[in-house]
């Protein structure tokens, strides 16, 4: 290589290390220093930008770095404020809360000397309007009265007019005053160390130990240290067989099903409890310290059922039996002359056990009597072997309303004379047996009724004479009649199979049409048993007459039940006899109404629409059907002189 050559290739290489050099991030070669890029040995190449010495494009994507990121951040920020408030709104919703219960209101507790009440698996002072149901006076326990009456022993009957606590046994009653530890047990005179009855105003408290000696009832008193857990009696007399569980986990019982309701208490793993509803997630419970509420299905193992018991020898109300079939009929007597004509009455009957002449009845609100009894009449009756069951009632007498027979009921005193007064009258005309038929009863006058019936039912017994209480079919309107009691206490309990429709109905319809007198028997014979139930059967119908309602009667009813009939009705109680010539007098024809079961007619005249529901053999066979396919003690008819004389050989047909 010649000179030449080799001073361009060494001009090549150093063209070379000086490009290297200016490459961005290189070093200035005179100063050693980074060089920026895009800059030359001397500054900025031709065409460059400078601002402080930065290149604008990498300060930019700088720039859009951190506002990403930023709002990625603010994102990030929202995201979890969303997510908190959220966690917050689902706990409020569905975390458990830990609120407790205000005790004292639920146990009704209202005074320092209320004392919370749970029998069975009722809390007392949880019912609407309800109080706390017990007292402590003097450190002894005492239960209200109306709580005992309704929920313990419905024998227990307060008098308040009188201030005295009766309890009434098949042989007498026991008999305590207010404020005293002594008590007369029927005849004999006993004691207590502790106040037995304690009053505030109209409102009676009997002590707990003293209720258990006469109610195979077991309870508990529970203390607390702890003001605001009230004292509480926990009263158990509902034996027989429940559901129990045990406790998987400690947990809590709440007032109501759901993790926000307040706490009523809390429960260990292993505490057993009773289960009273089966709600799905949540099942109500009792726990034996008394308290009624829920806990949740999963804390519990799968409930097993049992049976509890206690020894207690329940008094025994034995009864007077006829020992046959009865085949009663009520004979209306309306003064003593009516008393003569008995031989001409029953001359036509036939099968005839026993007859039941309307003698007595209440003259006066202090509880006296008015008898037309006639021994003569019994003599009678009794050579035609037939009994006689004299009825006493509470209407076509002296009094001859619902207030009026409250006035009598609601004072023992008064009701002990009017019992004394009826035995001795049955006494002396030699019946043999009493037939109480009380009509007007009020629901208030329900719990001093059956206070009588008890009584009554005492001194028949007392006196070997047969006693029968009459009664409407049942209905939830005439519940405080108390039936189930009369089928104890009683010896025939008589359903009165009639009057589903009256002279004051709203509507034209039988008198005892086929279901209602088949409904009436099969809700008697839930409470009462066949051997004493007798079913009344009618020897009369009604006529009707049937108009329509004028404009201006329409309007005056506006509002009143009255109001949904558009006919005016009335109605006559015809016999059997009368009812079948009204018919043929008219030139109607009768149909078989297959509902009612009874022969219909109707017919129309210038006055209005006549119809009527005819009580006669066929309408009669059915319901003698029914109480023979029920087995039950026996008939009565309503009334002597209404039927005609061949009904008799059909009734002994059914009835032997």
């Amino acid at each position: 290589m010649d000179e030449r050559e080799r001073r361009a290739a060494n001009a090549q290489r150093a063209r070379q290390q000086n490009a290297q050099r200016r490459r961005p991030g290189s070093s200035d070669a005179r100063t050693g220093n980074p060089r920026p890029a895009g800059a030359g040995p001397n500054g900025p190449r031709p065409g460059s930008s400078r601002s402080s010495g930065q290149n604008p494009r990498k300060r930019s994507s700088r720039a859009r770095r951190r506002r990403r990121n930023l709002i990625i951040r603010i994102l990030l920020l929202i995201v979890l404020i969303i997510i908190v408030i959220g966690g917050l709104i689902v706990w409020k919703k569905y975390g458990s809360s830990k609120e407790k219960a205000d005790l004292k209101q639920y146990y009704g507790i209202q005074s320092d000397d209320d004392l919370a009440t749970v029998v069975n698996n009722q809390v007392i002072g949880a019912l609407e309007g309800g109080t706390a149901g017990g007292k402590v006076f003097d450190g002894v326990p005492y239960i209200e009265y109306s709580v005992v009456r309704d929920y313990i022993n419905e024998r227990f009957y307060w008098d308040s007019n009188e201030n005295v606590l009766l309890y009434t046994l098949p042989s007498g009653s026991v008999s305590v005053s207010v404020g005293s530890k002594e008590y007369t047990d029927i005849k004999e005179k006993k004691s207590e160390d502790y106040v037995i009855l304690k009053a505030e105003g109209k409102t009676a408290y009997i002590a707990l130990a003293f209720i258990q000696e006469y109610t195979n009832m077991d309870y508990q008193i529970y203390e607390s240290k702890d003001k605001a857990v009230p004292e509480r009696a926990v009263i158990e007399c509902d034996w027989g067989e429940h559901s129990y569980a045990v406790l998987k986990r400690d947990t809590e019982v709440r007032y109501q099903g759901g993790v926000k309701s307040p706490i009523l208490t809390e429960v260990k793993k292993s505490d057993k409890v009773r289960v009273l509803e089966d709600e799905n997630d949540w099942m109500k419970v009792r726990t034996d310290d008394g308290f009624i509420g829920y806990v949740k299905t999963s804390s519990l193992k799968t409930s097993e059922k049992e049976v509890t018991s206690r020894k207690f020898e329940e008094p025994e109300y034995t009864n007077i039996s006829t020992g046959s079939t009865i085949n009663m009929a009520w004979h209306n007597v309306e003064n003593d002359t009516a008393n003569g004509y008995v031989l001409e009455t029953i001359a036509g009957t036939k099968g005839l056990t026993t007859i039941a002449p309307t003698w007595f009845s209440i003259s006066d609100t202090e509880g006296n009597i008015s008898s037309i009894a006639n021994s003569d009449y019994v003599n009678y009756a009794h050579q035609s072997n037939l009994d006689v069951w004299a009825v006493l009632r509470d209407f076509h007498g002296g009094i001859n309303s619902y207030d009026e027979t409250y006035e009598v009921l609601s004072y023992t005193s008064k009701r002990e004379n009017l019992i004394n007064q009826v035995i001795a009258a049955a006494l002396q005309s030699q019946v043999d047996g009493i037939n109480l038929d009380f009509e007007l009863i009020s629901e208030e006058c329900g719990e001093h009724y059956i206070q009588f019936v008890r009584e009554l039912s005492v001194k028949c017994r007392q006196n070997d004479l047969v006693f029968s209480v009459n009664d409407y079919v049942p209905m939830p309107y005439n519940e405080h009649y108390h039936l189930k009691e009369q089928g104890i206490v009683a010896d025939y309990v008589i359903i009165m199979g009639y009057d589903e429709h009256t002279d004051g109905s709203y509507e034209a319809g039988s008198v005892a049409s086929y279901n209602y007198v088949k409904d009436g028997i099969e809700n008697a014979l839930k409470l009462v048993p066949n051997t004493k139930l007798v079913n009344a059967i009618p020897f009369y119908t009604r006529l009707w007459l049937e108009t329509p309602k004028t404009a201006s009667e329409l309007e005056e009813e506006a509002g009143t039940e009255a109001a949904d009939y558009p006919n005016k009705v009335s109605s006559t109680a015809l016999g059997m006899e009368e009812a079948e010539d009204m018919v043929k007098s008219a030139g109607a024809e009768t149909t078989w109404d297959d509902k009612a079961k009874q022969n219909y007619a109707e017919w129309e005249t210038d006055g209005g629409t006549y119809k009527i529901w005819l009580e006669d053999s066929k309408s009669i066979e059915e319901k003698l059907k029914l109480i023979k396919e029920n087995n039950l003690a026996g008939v009565a008819e309503w009334r002597l002189g209404w039927e005609k004389s061949n009904i008799w050989d059909l009734i002994l047909q059914y009835v032997n």
